[in-house]
């Protein structure tokens, strides 16, 4: 999760397109914060670590409404949508259809806690439904948790690509060259996991993944949010990258994190 979580703080100075569209940027700056991406994703997180590995769906939906709407309370202010804003406020809100990137941005900790991809793609599916229940919500997160679930299997970046194109359909043929003069403020899935997957494959490096992925403007956060959890199983963490991401968040959240690791034997 923590490749996620970086790629949020490390993004969020720039979102909404007030980078440069270059990938020369400062990693971190005074306006380097954790946003709703931190939030959710830590949520879906610890929603899966409260039940047993037998629990049944509907135990596994009510964990996660209950864990996303904790932490939205805990932190109103964390720059949530504004139906996903409704949601969370309103215990008698029901699912609304979206397909909008925020089931791929939170999805990123069902990838490290099971251990076969059919596993992986039902536990995203049921991350993702509690708000996202479109079928591009959908997909959207199956396909960023299927990527990340490959790269920390030790698939190469060509497997990776086949499989998500093959099984999901988008399309992986443009470069980051060619995505980044038009691109702008899409918060759609199918306008930015596609493009968020593209930066992790051209990427070099952990940190390379993040600035490629900050360098295309738009929703940069959530981009980088997304490139990063897939780089995160690919090429590991820094470490003075991950002691940076601690020194970012404020303790209940850093409490989340350190429990997720220590559960998946990381720190």
């Amino acid at each position: 999760m923590i490749g996620a979580i970086l790629g949020d703080i490390i993004g969020s100075p720039y979102e909404g397109d007030r980078g440069n569209k270059s990938k020369d940027f400062p990693l971190f700056s005074g306006a380097s914060t954790y946003t709703d991406d931190t939030v959710m994703t830590l949520a879906v997180g610890m929603a899966f670590l409260d039940v047993q590995s037998d629990a049944s769906d509907d135990a596994i939906l009510r964990s996660i409404t209950d864990r996303m709407r904790q932490f939205g309370k805990m932190y109103p202010n964390a720059g949530y949508g504004g139906m996903f804003r409704k949601w969370l406020r309103d215990p008698d809100c029901q699912a609304y259809n979206s397909f909008g990137n925020g089931s791929a941005m939170r999805v990123s900790s069902v990838a490290w806690l099971y251990d076969d991809i059919d596993a992986v793609r039902h536990a995203a599916e049921l991350s993702a439904i509690v708000t996202h229940n479109h079928p591009e919500g959908i997909k959207g997160a199956e396909a960023t948790a299927s990527a990340i679930f490959m790269a920390r299997m030790g698939r190469s970046k060509a497997y990776i690509r086949e499989y998500i194109e093959h099984e999901f359909g988008y399309s992986l043929d443009r470069t980051c060259d060619e995505i980044r003069p038009d691109y702008h403020h899409i918060v759609t899935c199918m306008g930015t996991v596609p493009e968020a997957i593209t930066a992790f494959l051209e990427g070099e490096s952990f940190e390379d993944v993040i600035r490629t992925a900050v360098s295309l403007g738009g929703d940069c956060d959530t981009l980088a949010a997304i490139a990063g959890s897939i780089a995160e199983g690919f090429y590991d963490v820094p470490a003075e990258l991950k002691e940076e991401c601690y020194e970012r968040l404020p303790e209940p959240l850093l409490d989340t994190l350190k429990v997720f690791e220590e559960h998946i034997g990381r720190r």
